[in-house]
């Protein structure tokens, strides 16, 4: 029989922050909703739970990182439960992540008995200076190759010099690294790809990250070429230590979906909450906050205003862009990359958001 009983929010996945009610050092306290009929008596993890409107509300506290609800119809006996999260240190954190990364690689493996430190390459350079002048945490998604587009040869990263393995280890607080896919063609290359397709792209990539600057660079969150992967892609990201997958997850508008295999309904919710997890398989997926390089420098500040202004605060705010239009050679180069990140991080900075390393805070 179907039930008449539903959670409204928070639903089930939901990922809960200070932005949803009172945190405290021991707990957070949300209100829960329910659509139920007048004639019900519900409780809520045992509580009684009040009727307005149509709604039946109850504030609960959750005191675990994962927290398992129980409601229940006293009347009926009818039961239903979902599972939410507690992320103590989650709201009003943000971090640069970059996407399409491997050109910087082969700069500094061309130059490998030259350069003294990574960041004698411009591009690490330059985010260097972020980091230094914001304190920002930057996270870098590596292709394995470069087909060989706008290079004079072929690279990949079994070519990449371990010489400054120690530095990478050095700069892990701040630097990490992690698979994006084997290289930038195919568009969408895991839209359709089978598990064992995949899991030879993403094992090539982290393979190649553990020898030529260790464990201490990895994270258990990653963004996938073009967002879009079927389950079994997905799970193979997940059976790395990628629990975390980053997307667009856009919805009722013009915009590329980047959704993974998600549903209408569920990128509907993840545009709306910019965070959920999905207990089929296990993997929390995010919402990033802009894609820097698709806006002009004067587009960036009022899309982030737009946040405030639309009372849609991102909890996370997570600041995309691309390496590729970091260099002239580019045939879509930017010649204002660097002030349109900078724009970008400043802005968090003065909204009031914190360096945090997004699988820190998951």
């Amino acid at each position: 029989m179907e039930s008449n009983i539903e959670f409204i929010s928070p639903v089930d996945g939901d990922m809960l922050h200070a932005n949803d009610g009172i945190m405290t050092e021991e707990y957070l306290q949300v209100l829960f909703k329910i659509a139920a009929p007048e004639e019900s008596r519900l409780t809520l993890n045992d509580a009684e739970t009040e009727y307005q409107n149509g709604i039946f509300t109850a504030e609960i506290r959750l005191h675990d990182y994962e927290n398992t609800i129980h409601l229940r119809d006293e009347t009926t006996g009818e039961e239903k439960y979902i599972t939410v999260y507690r992320l103590k240190n989650f709201a009003n954190k943000y971090r640069l992540s970059i996407d399409d990364n491997i050109w910087f690689l082969r700069d500094i493996q061309e130059h490998a008995d030259s350069y003294y430190s990574l960041f004698d390459n411009p591009y690490l350079a330059f985010l260097k200076e972020v980091n230094d002048q914001y304190g920002t945490k930057i996270h870098l998604n590596l292709f394995y190759q470069t087909d060989g587009i706008f290079q004079k040869d072929d690279f990949n990263l079994s070519k990449f010099t371990a010489k400054f393995k120690n530095e990478w280890r050095e700069n892990a607080g701040w630097l990490t690294l992690s698979f994006h896919a084997l290289g930038e063609f195919p568009d969408q290359p895991y839209i359709n790809a089978g598990y064992d397709e995949v899991k030879k792209d993403c094992d090539l990539v982290i393979g190649e990250i553990k020898r030529f600057a260790g464990e201490e660079v990895m994270t258990s969150v990653t963004t996938i070429h073009w967002g879009e992967a079927t389950r079994d892609a997905s799970r193979v990201f997940r059976n790395a230590g990628y629990k975390g997958q980053l997307g667009y997850f856009n919805i009722d508008d013009d915009q590329y979906s980047a959704s993974y295999y998600l549903s209408e309904e569920q990128r509907r919710h993840i545009k709306k909450r910019f965070v959920w997890k999905d207990h089929s398989e296990d993997i929390v997926f995010i919402k990033t906050s802009i894609v820097i390089d698709t806006k002009t420098l004067e587009e960036i500040v009022p899309h982030l205003n737009s946040y405030l202004e639309n009372a849609n605060r991102p909890p996370y705010l997570d600041l995309l862009v691309h390496e590729q239009y970091f260099y002239p050679f580019y045939f879509n180069y930017q010649p204002d990359y660097r002030e349109k990140i900078l724009s970008a991080v400043n802005w968090a900075h003065e909204n009031g958001y914190e360096p945090a390393l997004l699988g820190d805070v998951i």
